[in-house]
């Protein structure tokens, strides 16, 4: 042992360093499958799954199962009422003074505290970078324990809420597709207690109008599909389910697309224009839509660009068209509209394309008996409101971007949102006198 130690004690420093940079590339080549680079492909971790065909049963059953008990598992993960009431016992018993008007607070230092002492499960939300969220103007760097609960809250109902719209995700790739929401919605119906007064016969009706919201403004695209991500970040969802309040107001019904006065409002107005109770609508039906002011060029263009069945059009197209133009101001609808004014698809429209279309709103103020406008005039306005990049053409972005493609679509398609363009000053003074007497009166 001795004449060992000597031995190594007079090696240098250098054989020392070689020998170990040696050892290190043995062992190092040895853990990544030695040195055949034909079987470095072994190492590779597997990142593509192929889904099992339709003719795959086993296979389809047993993807299935694993689904189901990882959602379990993440179900299991969630705060329960038990554990979110001890959550707020905690917070409320760590608030500390002086007390800002009914709110009660928090300091960094309790909220910690909290943290430790409210399990495994709430650890997550108990972190730098959320108290920092919810940190605002308190002078003594609090936050509102109030704040924090709905916070918490929140993030539990959105991670519930993504579970349950996992459930059916037949394909389990994070989208549903129309059918896979249909089932989601009928299944919700018996949960919300302003949709009791429902007759079964109308669920399909219902199912139909609520799905087509989602996929107007969720699949611009049309691909059929819709992530379950974009769900969860729109506020329908929310809408929805705000039918499950007992109490809700008149006004919040029929401002609320998924109401049951809202879709038999919908419904309703499609049985009234169907005349001669096919259920279709042929394009001179379609033409006493709401004021019967849509010119027929317009009209023309959604027949041409629509799905139709032998010319005529069923329930879920009539459903596009009415949520195009009562929802002109978004993105959604104004992409659904300037597609039909792009008559050549070219991606923009020119002077040509707007003349074209206010011929057609001319036409009808002779009708009308009324002094037709000059185009140039309109067309003058209409660019000045657009301002687009190129000044011969205007592209939907341009449409967008400035923020008054409602106005300029309504001019162009309908005489009577020409009109009432045509004499805002006019209504504006209206209502100003209005508010006027409203004042006098009090």
């Amino acid at each position: 042992n001795v004449g060992l130690s000597c031995f190594e004690d007079e090696r240098s420093e250098d054989e020392k360093k070689e020998e170990e940079t040696e050892m290190f590339t043995k062992y190092y080549t040895e853990w990544r499958g030695g040195v055949d680079n034909d079987k470095s492909y072994k190492t590779i971790p597997r990142f593509y799954y192929k889904l099992p065909a339709e003719d795959e049963l086993l296979l389809q059953k047993l993807r299935e199962e694993s689904r189901a008990v990882f959602l379990q598992r993440k179900s299991r993960e969630l705060l329960d009422n038990e554990e979110l009431q001890n959550l707020w016992f905690l917070l409320d018993k760590h608030q500390v003074p002086p007390v800002n008007g009914d709110e009660a607070m928090i300091n960094y230092e309790a909220y910690l505290q909290v943290g430790e002492k409210a399990g495994e499960k709430c650890r997550k939300f108990f972190t730098a970078r959320v108290y920092g969220k919810l940190l605002h103007s308190d002078p003594y760097g609090r936050i509102s324990i109030m704040q924090f609960f709905n916070y918490v809250m929140r993030k539990v109902w959105l991670h519930q809420t993504r579970i349950g719209l996992s459930l059916y995700d037949v394909a389990g790739q994070g989208y549903l597709r129309e059918s896979d929401l249909e089932n989601y919605i009928l299944e919700l119906i018996p949960t919300l207690p302003q949709l009791d007064g429902l007759e079964k016969s109308f669920y399909s009706f219902y199912v139909c109008t609520a799905v087509r919201k989602f996929f107007f403004f969720l699949d611009p695209l049309r691909t059929g599909k819709i992530k379950i991500q974009d769900i969860l970040a729109c506020s329908f969802l929310d809408d929805l389910l705000e039918l499950r309040d007992e109490e809700l107001s008149k006004e919040s019904q029929e401002s609320n697309w998924f109401s049951a006065p809202s879709a038999l409002r919908v419904y309703g107005q499609y049985l009234n224009l169907d005349k001669d109770h096919n259920g279709m609508l042929s394009k001179e039906e379609l033409s006493r839509y709401g004021t019967a002011t849509l010119t027929s060029v317009f009209l023309d263009r959604v027949f041409q660009e629509c799905l139709t069945y032998d010319g005529e059009m069923d329930y879920k197209t009539y459903l596009d068209f009415v949520l195009a133009l009562e929802n002109r101001k978004e993105p959604a609808a104004l992409q659904y509209l300037f597609k039909l004014l792009d008559m050549e698809n070219q991606g923009y429209v020119n002077v040509f394309t707007l003349n074209y279309f206010f011929r057609a709103i001319q036409e009808q103020m002779k009708v009308h008996g009324q002094e037709p406008v000059s185009f140039q005039d309109v067309k003058d306005e209409i660019f000045d409101m657009v301002k687009p990049k190129d000044p011969y053409r205007i592209t939907l972005p341009d449409l967008v971007n400035c923020c008054q493609g409602d106005t300029v679509v309504s001019i162009l398609i309908d005489l009577n949102g020409f009109w009432t363009y045509e004499n805002r000053e006019v209504l504006v003074a209206n209502d100003n006198d209005g508010n006027t007497a409203e004042l006098d009166d009090t």
